[in-house]
């Protein structure tokens, strides 16, 4: 576990230090461009970074919490405006026979298509605030040919609270990691295992059988 943690989050950090705000959007743009890459990884690690701490451990000027968010958020429509073109012009029938190559569950798609059918434009604003669904709400945004300047706003502006918060406990827990870390032995494993876990979750979501999430 402590392998994959880190070349997932050597890869996040090589990325958010290299470019500063630019790789926060580049990294939420894949990720919600339904390409599997955490953010309740990517935005904790670059909020981290907003911590003196952290930046000075790294050899950086800390980065700024509010900027930190507001490019998460950018990131999320831009990576999200790619996904609804995707859908807009190739359709839902693209996805159920390529989407197994990157990760991309039917079934996954058929919640999206709910929550949209039912809730319309609020759902790209409102499912941006839950899992899986916030990933690929863009997709039935697209196929149904909502007016993409509506979508791209809600998508910035539903993404930011989400981008704020993970930033935000990033930035706290850089902040007291000497603090943490002295008072609980091994504290910072007990956090690489949590994140790894959530990790291996999210990807075993993704990489079981169809079958078995349809029979549940």
């Amino acid at each position: 576990m402590e392998k994959i943690l880190k070349i997932l989050s050597g890869f996040i950090i090589s990325i958010t230090i290299a470019l500063g705000y630019p790789g926060v959007i580049l990294l939420m743009a894949i990720e919600s461009a339904c390409i599997p890459l955490p953010s309740e990884i990517i935005m904790p690690f670059a909020g981290a970074l907003c911590s003196v701490t952290v930046a000075r451990e790294y050899g950086i000027n800390p980065l700024n919490l509010h900027g930190v968010a507001f490019c998460g958020a950018l990131g999320c429509a831009l990576g999200s405006a790619f996904a609804y073109w995707v859908g807009r012009i190739k359709g839902r029938a693209f996805f159920d026979k390529y989407g197994k190559y990157l990760l991309i569950r039917k079934s996954d798609l058929d919640r999206a298509d709910k929550w949209f059918a039912r809730w319309g434009a609020p759902a790209t604003f409102f499912s941006r605030l839950l899992p899986i669904v916030r990933t690929f709400i863009s997709l039935p945004a697209g196929i149904s040919h909502m007016p993409f300047w509506p979508f791209f706003w809600l998508a910035l502006f539903g993404s930011w609270p989400w981008c704020y918060l993970l930033a935000f406990l990033g930035m706290k827990m850089g902040d007291n990691w000497s603090t943490l870390r002295s008072r609980l032995h091994g504290f910072d494993m007990a956090i690489a295992v949590l994140l790894v876990l959530g990790f291996l979750f999210w990807l075993y979501h993704h990489l079981k059988p169809e079958k078995e999430v349809e029979e549940k």
